[in-house]
């Protein structure tokens, strides 16, 4: 499907046939520390009960939201990938590959009337509210749907004396009454919805507009996570590296670096880094102003300038144009296969 068949389509939805749902998040109580990360959760659906105005208000904001990827004509579609350039795409991401305990989410709960909710304090004093869904359905047979992220900020309930439930920091939630031109306070349990979609999903594909939430929704950056872990463990025994303690320390703050470690383990480079490729590293590194700290024939991380600088030259990040001759520097990029015949 491209863009102007997933426009056509979504054109159909009306704000008539439009449910709103809750996805929860608890950790597995049988998860093994050997196992993906993907399937580390279990995710449950809710559905929830809106009044017509909020059913507008979200037909509208999902309306604007289509709107501007229609009127966009440099958005295009193109693969998932874990690192690319920052120009405007639709990232299109099948469930078929791999997005773990949540394509429970897409493929079952929501075509299996889920539960309504009566109590959403009862729910979250043991689960997480972790996004919500907009389904659009178009007929008896297809419906589209809509994810955003919730942040624990975004949702608050009343205490009710009970220190183990989630609530909005210590502050108090109030509302301006214009029937009465006074500030009240607001009880019961609130979700702030913002005018943002992270995902669209119809017919087994994801359509992602904002790529770095949606890696959260589906678990993608926590496997991510594990990953970069893993990868930093084997360049740790690098016969070419010395110390790089720092590395894994920065692993456990920066989603970026998880991405930049994957890009290396898919590029092959530390199974060809040697003694005699190393020189080759150094001296590429003085060159482009980006040296790497070796000392005693070991490449070592004793700042963050070292780990970047590594990563960039073992990543390739400096690239010249064939036809421009112009050089500029960027973490993304495919292989290309070479033409034969």
């Amino acid at each position: 499907m491209d863009k102007s068949e997933l426009i056509e389509t979504i054109k159909q939805a009306n704000s008539d046939n439009l449910n709103m749902y809750f996805v929860t998040r608890i950790l597995k109580e049988n998860f093994k520390n050997g196992s993906k990360m993907l399937e580390k959760f279990d995710f449950k659906v809710y559905q929830i009960e809106i009044t017509d105005g909020i059913r507008e208000y979200l037909f509208d904001l999902s309306l604007k939201q289509f709107e501007k990827i229609e009127n966009n004509e440099s958005i295009n579609f193109i693969d998932y990938d874990v690192i690319s350039d920052d120009t405007e795409h639709l990232f299109t991401y099948s469930v078929k590959n791999k997005v773990g305990s949540f394509s429970d989410v897409v493929y079952k709960q929501l075509n299996d009337n889920p539960v309504k909710i009566t109590d959403l304090n009862e729910i979250l004093s043991s689960e997480s509210l972790w996004a919500y869904c907009v389904g659009f359905q178009l007929d008896s047979e297809n419906t589209f749907y809509t994810f955003r992220k919730i942040s624990p900020g975004k949702v608050g309930i009343d205490e009710k004396e009970d220190s183990q439930k989630k609530t909005l920091s210590a502050s108090i939630r109030t509302f301006f009454d214009t029937n009465t031109n006074t500030l009240s306070l607001l009880k019961g349990e609130t979700v702030y919805l913002d005018k943002n979609i992270d995902c669209i999903f119809y017919r087994d594909v994801f359509y992602i507009l904002r790529k770095f939430y949606f890696e959260q929704i589906v678990g993608l950056q926590d496997e991510y996570k594990k990953r970069a872990e893993e990868i930093a463990e084997n360049i740790s025994c690098h016969i070419c590296f010395g110390e790089t303690k720092l590395l894994s320390e920065k692993i456990a703050k920066s989603p970026s670096l998880h991405k930049k470690l994957m890009k290396l383990e898919k590029l092959g480079s530390l199974d060809k880094l040697n003694d005699k490729s190393l020189k080759k590293l150094e001296r590429l590194g003085k060159n482009k102003k980006s040296p790497i700290n070796v000392q005693n024939g070991k490449i070592v991380f004793e700042t963050d300038e070292d780990i970047e600088n590594a990563l960039k030259l073992l990543c390739d990040y400096f690239k010249t144009g064939d036809y421009s001759g112009i050089s500029y520097g960027t973490y993304a990029g495919k292989i290309q296969k070479n033409d034969e015949g």
